[in-house]
């Protein structure tokens, strides 16, 4: 247990923890806690209240170099493993992560503001893609190769890359964590992870419940302190020979540039600008339904959240009432509290950034019929908003907004929808809302995105490829393709004469 845990100024939800232990202010390296160097640390915050949560490791580059050291020294050991003992390891670790379900979603949602329920939610989805991998994990087959020479057996196999950088961000805190590094660790991959500083309790949690499965010491690293030092030196260090990282696409330019020098396998979940068509035909109160869930999951804090909504115009008026009164129903308030559907934006330029967007599309023409303001509930609360009419011109059209407002705007025809979905360098996912079979399909082929919803938001998970088109990303996780960027393809050609 770290040493600050009994500050007089300790945030009270706290006492909710059923092992304290789980509360980790310390890096994880090595399979050791520890402060660094210089001892330093950086306070992590409640968004909901304010209310100190803990005082967090602040490692810098050479710690960071300490965290690839105990990486490459325990690859070689980590992939010679039979593939089944690696995967009773992290089997351990998954059934460990379900057992303390409810100190993990107290934690994150303590650290990130989202309603409790959806923390839970949250931990299940984590959990489940450390057992996906820890099966897919044995099934990197030898893949065989029909011949072209006299004489010569060839094989192709995938063979891991060695250590791998993950960095993590702050509104899926537990489940990127896992979708990477689980693929990584399963195919004899070792990891040095750094978490979004706003959140890292959530990792550090998850490397006390690894280090209790018997993950070996180096295996998984949690690096904590300023991205620009510890990811920058993961780009620079020519034994880290991937790079997985979620956030945005901005961000997601640097980290290539840093990495190009060293020759990195990239895999890249970034921006999203998530288009929802609702088309005449479809149901309207399951066409709300959705919309709520593609909406407002997360407070809207979502690369996978819906941010242009276009109606058909001939039920624009009948769908924009129907959700507005859905809207206006939803509950604002802390995530620990009972039934919230919206909690706090992780920090003020979130909040900024919404008011921002919102006075856009009213000088522009655009409508607002629910909300448009900060909530009384605290300083990063913000209403759950409407805006209707918004021209394509508008910011909030253009850029993705990660908060609690929707913004619809009408559309005509099918193939005026379609142009207007795809004018976006992004392409993450895409939503379609219709009962017209032969439309579904295509729709399917027309819109330019790695997944497309159709008439449902669910369709993530762990045996699915999850990644984007465009700048939304590189490669995918989920799924078997979820191994191949941590892996390299190697030829055998074996002389048989």
């Amino acid at each position: 247990m770290s040493a600050h845990f009994a500050r007089p100024d300790r945030h009270p939800a706290l006492d909710g923890l059923h092992d304290r232990r789980m509360l980790r202010e310390l890096a994880y390296v090595d399979g050791q806690w520890t402060a660094g160097d210089a001892g330093q640390t950086f306070q992590v915050t409640d968004p909901a209240s304010g209310a100190a949560i803990g005082w967090v490791s602040r490692l810098d580059a050479g710690q960071t170099r300490v965290a690839v050291d105990a990486a490459a020294r325990a690859f070689p050991l980590w992939r010679n493993l039979l593939p089944q003992e690696r995967a009773a390891r992290l089997r351990c670790w998954h059934e460990l992560m379900l057992t303390a379900r409810d100190d993990l979603a107290l934690i994150m949602t303590l650290e990130q503001g989202k309603p409790l329920a959806e923390s839970q939610a949250e931990i299940d989805y984590a959990a489940s893609f450390i057992e996906w991998y820890a099966e897919e994990g044995k099934r990197l087959n030898a893949e065989g190769v029909t011949s072209h020479l006299t004489g010569a057996e060839m094989i192709v196999r995938r063979e891991p890359l060695g250590v791998v950088g993950v960095v993590t961000p702050w509104n899926f805190p537990s489940a990127m964590l896992t979708r990477k590094a689980a693929a990584a660790m399963s195919c004899g991959c070792t990891v040095v992870a750094h978490p979004s500083s706003e959140t890292p309790f959530s990792a550090l949690a998850l490397a006390e419940l690894a280090d209790r499965a018997g993950i070996p010491a180096g295996v998984l690293n949690i690096v904590t302190g300023d991205a620009a030092t510890i990811v920058g030196q993961l780009c620079e260090d020519p034994r880290v020979r991937a790079m997985s990282f979620t956030g945005s696409t901005e961000i997601g330019r640097l980290i290539a540039a840093q990495c190009a020098p060293t020759m990195k396998n990239l895999v890249m979940e970034l921006g999203g600008h998530a288009p929802l068509i609702v088309f005449a035909d479809a149901d309207l109160d399951r066409a709300v339904d959705i919309a709520i869930k593609a909406k407002f999951a997360t407070s809207g804090q979502d690369c996978l959240a819906a941010n242009r909504i276009y109606v058909e115009r001939p039920i624009q008026d009948h769908f924009a009432a129907a959700f507005a009164t859905r809207i206006a129903a939803l509950k604002v308030a802390s995530g620990l509290t009972e039934s919230a559907d919206i909690g706090p934006l992780m920090h003020e330029r979130a909040v900024k950034k919404v008011e921002v967007q919102v006075a856009d599309a009213l000088a522009r023409g655009g409508r607002c019929l629910v909300g448009g303001m900060r909530h009384p509930a605290g300083r990063l609360f913000y209403q759950p908003t409407l805006l209707t009419d918004v021209p394509d011109d508008a910011l909030i059209m253009r850029e993705e907004t990660f908060g609690p407002v929707a913004a619809i705007t009408p559309f005509d025809t099918e193939a005026d929808v379609v142009a207007r979905a795809n004018a976006t360098e992004y392409g993450l996912v895409a939503y379609v809302i219709t009962t017209d079979g032969a439309r579904m399909l295509r729709l399917g082929r027309s819109l330019e995105y790695g997944m497309v919803a159709i008439n449902r938001v669910k369709i993530t998970g762990a045996p699915i490829p999850f990644g984007g088109f465009k700048q939304s990303g590189l490669g995918r996780e989920g799924s078997r393709h979820g191994i191949e960027g941590f892996t390299e393809l190697k030829y055998l050609c074996i002389d048989t004469q």
